[in-house]
């Protein structure tokens, strides 16, 4: 059975889930937040695969890098300065 309710979004772009769709949710826990057009879903972190909560820490991060690129904050160097820097990760 699906539970429904109605919630706002504040200007900080803050969300209250309702008290009758918490059942099961800790304070303080992670979720992942998850959108596809219309839709936002959130899953507990936990439940996500070791891997898959690698791999959506590693897409955030770049999606922090190329919104820095693009406001001119990136760094050039050459190709084989970057293999260097490259190989400290």
């Amino acid at each position: 059975m699906v539970n429904i309710d109605i919630t706002r979004m504040s200007s900080k772009g803050q969300v209250v889930i309702p008290i009758d769709l918490r059942e099961g949710f800790n304070e303080g826990e992670k979720l992942v937040v998850l959108r596809n057009k219309e839709q936002i879903i959130l899953k507990k972190a936990k439940d996500f695969d070791k891997n898959l909560e690698e791999d959506l820490e590693f897409a955030k991060r770049t999606e922090e890098a190329w919104k820095r690129i693009n406001a001119g904050e990136g760094v050039r160097m050459e190709f084989d300065d970057f293999i260097k820097e490259m190989e400290k990760w």
